[in-house]
């Protein structure tokens, strides 16, 4: 995940990382499931003794020498800050321009390094300003919410020319092909299954749940809600693909064997796949533990090289890690491994379709460190590959964007209460950080409504096959 970066090359100044500003209480750990743990091998994952951090996090440890767009990129943050009531402190305590007082506050710790970096990596570089301990915010996810909310229009017209300059293109390492999926893949899930015990609840599902609902509509959410939160979520899903005692079903994307689970206690027969070592290994613990292994079979398999037919496929925020050229292959597995009268149900999460059209081709913060090779569909985009390819079409679709907003905040304040235990499973300071931002920031797209999760349902038109 810390690879060299693509940005352009100028001369560069090492930089210290300071602690972290805050100082969460840890929460005592329930026993981590067991499973193999690979953070020795993730290059996200600190270095063993010996090594420095320009060695581990190569472009978090230095930072880039350009004075001259580093004072465009003030004016920017200045005009940026003015336009979205953002309040933004300087060492000193004064402000980068007069804010309301109540506003969001972003505190620029070192502002020259934290303006060289985005005047050269753009989001890249503000992402890894946050790694670095350059900026902070007492409420990390009111900000990024806000600039959210503006993501189209946080670059003035007028200066969306200069995108060319900064905006990194994604490596070919990347690319969604069988050769790079399995890296990509492991890139993240095989981090350390411990690492994710710590917190995701019981079920160890990694993805959006679905909550009860007030009156008007909004989530329920708490800590105690959330492992039948998603359940509700599985089981809806399976009963959109009419999963039932005796059907065959296959599952692209394992996770760590909940889905597989509940579709197995239904009495059907499932095979799932995956492309993590560490979830294969726990899932199969899980599934074996519950007395399930004769009727679920996990293999460590490319959706592309799945054989057989099912009466029902299940694929749960896999389409993400597809990349887009391959969105058409993805597809047509769906549809080759179908059944006559199958259906398929997939979660997905969502962007507008013009932000995907204008990000498709830029190297991103998250690719770069989270999820390498990711690419966010929009509706519009699974509809059009559908029609070009194959006889599936959308018979149905939920989209509940504010649950992954509330399932967010309560993975992001657990992975904060526990983050002593995180540094005791061996991962340093910059990745705690880099991961405290990434659900921050992915909360952030939910609540602003630049993101969305969908359910959507598949089924073969009357002509298909």
């Amino acid at each position: 995940m810390t690879r060299p970066s693509t940005q352009p090359r100028t001369a560069t100044r090492p930089v210290p990382v300071p602690a972290v500003t805050a100082t969460p209480v840890p929460a005592p750990r329930p026993p981590a499931p067991r499973g193999r743990n690979r953070q020795d091998r993730s290059p996200a994952s600190p270095a063993e003794p010996g090594t420095g951090l320009a060695q581990r996090w190569p472009d978090v440890a230095t930072v880039p020498h350009a004075p001259a767009r580093a004072r465009v990129a003030r004016q920017l943050l200045r005009s940026v800050a003015r336009r979205l009531g953002v309040r933004v402190e300087l060492p000193d305590g004064s402000l980068l321009t007069p804010a309301p007082g109540d506003a969001p506050v972003m505190r620029l710790l070192d502002p020259d390094a934290f303006y060289q970096r985005v005047a050269v990596g753009g989001l890249i570089g503000f992402g890894e300003s946050y790694q670095a301990g350059e900026w902070d915010s007492p409420d990390l996810v009111a900000v990024l919410t806000v600039m959210a909310r503006s993501m189209p229009s946080l670059v003035p017209a007028r200066l969306q020319w200069l995108r060319r300059w900064y905006a990194a293109r994604q490596p070919e390492e990347q690319y969604g092909t069988p050769e790079n999926a399995r890296r990509n893949i492991s890139a993240h899930y095989d981090l350390s299954n411990e690492l994710f015990a710590l917190f995701l609840d019981p079920t160890m599902t990694y993805s959006s749940a679905l909550f009860s609902t007030d009156d008007d509509g909004t989530p329920i959410a708490s800590p105690g809600l959330l492992e039948t939160a998603q359940h509700r979520k599985i089981d809806r899903l399976l009963d959109l693909a009419q999963v039932r005692a005796g059907s065959r079903v296959l599952e692209i994307g394992t996770g760590w064997g909940e889905l597989a689970l509940r579709a197995a206690a239904r009495g059907a027969r499932v095979v799932t796949l995956t492309l993590s070592t560490e979830q294969q290994a726990l899932a199969q613990e899980r599934i074996a533990a519950a007395g399930m292994a004769d009727r679920v079979e996990v293999r460590l398999c490319d959706y592309r090289a799945a054989t057989g037919q099912y009466d029902a496929v299940l694929s749960v925020e896999m389409v993400e890690a597809v990349g887009r050229d391959h969105w058409p292959a993805y597809f047509d597995c769906l549809d080759r491994l179908l059944a006559p009268g199958g259906r398929a149900a997939l979660q997905a999460i969502t962007m507008p379709h013009d932000r995907m059209l204008a990000s498709e081709h830029t190297f991103t913060w998250i690719q770069k460190y989270i999820f390498p090779g990711g690419q966010l569909p929009s509706v519009q985009a699974v509809e059009e590959v559908l029609a070009e390819h194959g006889g599936l079409r959308i018979s149905h679709r939920r989209a509940y964007g504010a649950h992954y907003a509330e399932t967010l905040r309560l993975w992001r304040e657990r992975f904060t209460e526990r983050h002593r235990e995180v540094e005791q499973l061996g991962f340093d300071q910059v990745f705690r950080r880099m991961w405290t931002l990434y659900l921050a920031y992915s909360e952030a797209g939910f609540r602003s409504g630049y993101l969305d999760v969908q359910h959507l349902l598949l089924t073969r038109t009357k002509d298909a096959r």
